[in-house]
């Protein structure tokens, strides 16, 4: 389907109802592209078994062994307790049997037959979920600081994310017609949704709400980043905003590139959702439209100047915004283990390897939910929390990892712990290479040089099969992109913070290759190194910097 069709099909698509509930209902196993590209605004992507692809090809057959994966919308990454257990009863009864975190913390469901896709829907719907506005040319899940705390900073952050959230949530009733047999539960519809109008956004956006000195959001990677500030008595003073970060780009085309948001405006509090609106409505009516490649905000600020941005964004909020206040430095922390949420209960940060949850895992987070009722938040690099424990309920949530085999944080390195990858091969068809099958086994010998070296630094690594960049490879220490089959592009240089993009410093490396080719750098960092120099830091000073001297 060209750009200028998806253009046409979103605003002749009857709100986003085109073919889907006809071909919902024909005896086929897959859709037609127009419904494909309809299906992602209401969370689901139609996947194929790439693996099969092969394997069917050597017996000489035809066809494909379709599936989709449904993704769900979660604010800040909550996940109910009741919902969570409905996804992991979906999963098992319905999908391939494993929940996958994402990294902008909501849940994927893979494996699931088109016969069974309306009843996974209408059931997470059920169970206090959606997954409306997941995918798709529209706000996606926005995200938030996961931590639990109670102080004012975080629960300003969380509040803010649901009621951004809820603004930019499209109004058509397509979503609740088709997947809950046309009971309207949300809203009714408009004539043209007051936001997104009849064509949605020209590209996907991407909100993520960051607390000051807490970048777990990666805040820099975002379409809008929004920072709420608070006095010394706790008071909400207002909102910090970024604009035009994202990370996608496409091999050989220099045109795209990835970019950090700009440190933008300050608005107080009365004057938040305004701005958010203000900003989408500008991106709406003036992101390119011409080439999907080229539509993200990121381009149209680039291309038209902060400058010109604001003065937009002034004219359609009505008002004027206030300057960029500063902030503390920031860091990127996890929390994992056990945490006082400052409210008299607990909180425990569980380490996931790439979001994937399965086996003893999946079985030890069931039993705990359903025994304790704790609800959980999936965070931005794809571990999850158990939240409101009571402090006399550990020993049991520690005995019941125990018994399913689930360890601690100490059993897991320092580096894994860092670790992100995209799901890519087998079920991705954007994906040019492995990632999530790739990734342990390059965090492993990368363990071992360290190790060997006695360097108990965490290094952050970032893998993913295309340059989409879903597991921001572009912020990484070391960032792992693939290219083609077992060939991927080496950057180095990101911080441990997360606001600096790394730079391309190998092409065309084999991933069993990648640690070898790295052993001579983490050796000279090892001993050329300034005291508490990250790795990332360190490429920078000693290797990225030092050859554009002698270029």
């Amino acid at each position: 389907m060209s750009k200028l069709d998806v253009e046409s099909l979103k605003a002749n698509s009857n709100g986003l109802r085109g073919p889907i509930v006809d071909e919902l209902q024909a005896p086929t196993d897959h859709f037609s592209d127009e419904a494909v590209s309809l299906l992602k605004f209401h969370g689901v992507y139609q996947q194929d078994d790439r693996d099969a692809r092969k394997t069917m090809r050597e017996r000489g057959a035809s066809g494909r062994d379709f599936s989709f994966m449904v993704r769900t919308k979660n604010p800040g990454g909550f996940l109910p307790a009741a919902f969570y257990l409905a996804v992991d009863r979906l999963a098992d009864e319905f999908g391939n049997g494993t929940i996958r975190v994402t990294t902008r913390g909501g849940l994927q469901l893979h494996g699931v037959r088109k016969e069974n896709l309306h009843d996974v829907i209408a059931q997470i719907n059920a169970h206090l979920g959606s997954t409306l506005g997941a995918c798709g040319d529209i706000n996606r899940n926005v995200m938030a600081s996961p931590f639990p705390f109670s102080t004012p900073v975080y629960v300003a952050a969380r509040a803010a994310a649901l009621e951004i959230a809820d603004l930019l949530t499209p109004r058509a009733t397509a979503y609740y017609e088709i997947w809950q047999d046309g009971e309207v539960v949300h809203s009714t519809e408009p004539a043209e949704d007051p936001i997104y109008g009849k064509a949605f956004l020209p590209r996907k956006f991407k909100i993520a709400v960051a607390v000051p000195g807490d970048n777990s959001v990666d805040l820099y990677t975002n379409d809008l980043g929004v920072v709420p500030l608070v006095d010394g008595a706790g008071t909400l003073l207002g909102f910090d905003l970024t604009v035009g970060g994202g990370l996608g780009m496409t091999h050989g085309k220099t045109a795209t590139y990835p970019r950090l948001a700009d440190e933008f405006a300050f608005v107080p509090p009365a004057q938040l959702l305004d701005a958010v609106r203000a900003i989408v409505l500008v991106q709406r009516d003036h992101g390119d439209r011409t080439d999907r490649r080229h539509a993200r905000l990121k381009y149209l600020i680039a291309d038209r100047g902060v400058a010109w941005f604001r003065a937009q964004v002034e004219a359609r909020a009505g008002f004027a915004l206030e300057a960029w206040r500063p902030l503390p430095p920031w860091t990127v922390p996890q929390f994992l283990g056990w945490n006082d949420a400052g409210d008299g209960t607990c909180f425990y940060g569980v380490s996931i390897a790439n979001g994937r949850v399965r086996d003893g895992l999946k079985a030890a987070l069931r039993a705990i939910v359903a025994e304790l009722g704790c609800d959980l938040i999936a965070t931005p690099d794809q571990n999850i929390i158990i939240s409101g424990i009571a402090p006399n309920a550990k020993e049991r949530v520690d005995a019941l990892f125990a018994s399913h085999g689930v360890g601690g944080p100490d059993t897991i390195s320092v580096r894994a712990k860092v670790a992100m990858a995209c799901p890519a091969l087998p079920t991705c068809g954007l994906a040019l290479a492995e990632s999530e099958r790739a990734i342990p086994a390059i965090v492993a010998r990368i363990d071992a040089l360290l190790n060997e070296l006695g360097v108990a630094d965490p290094v952050t690594i970032r893998m993913t099969g295309c340059p989409n960049g879903c597991a921001r490879p572009f912020m990484g220490e070391i960032g792992i992109v693939g290219v083609s089959a077992d060939r991927y592009t080496l950057y180095l240089g990101g911080n441990p913070a997360s606001t600096r993009l790394n730079q391309r410093f190998a092409e065309g490396v084999h991933a069993a290759d990648i640690p070898e080719l790295l052993a001579p750098l983490f050796t000279r960092w090892t001993r050329e190194r300034t005291p508490g120099e990250p790795f990332g830091d360190f490429c920078v000073r000693a290797v990225i910097e030092r050859e554009k001297v002698a270029s």
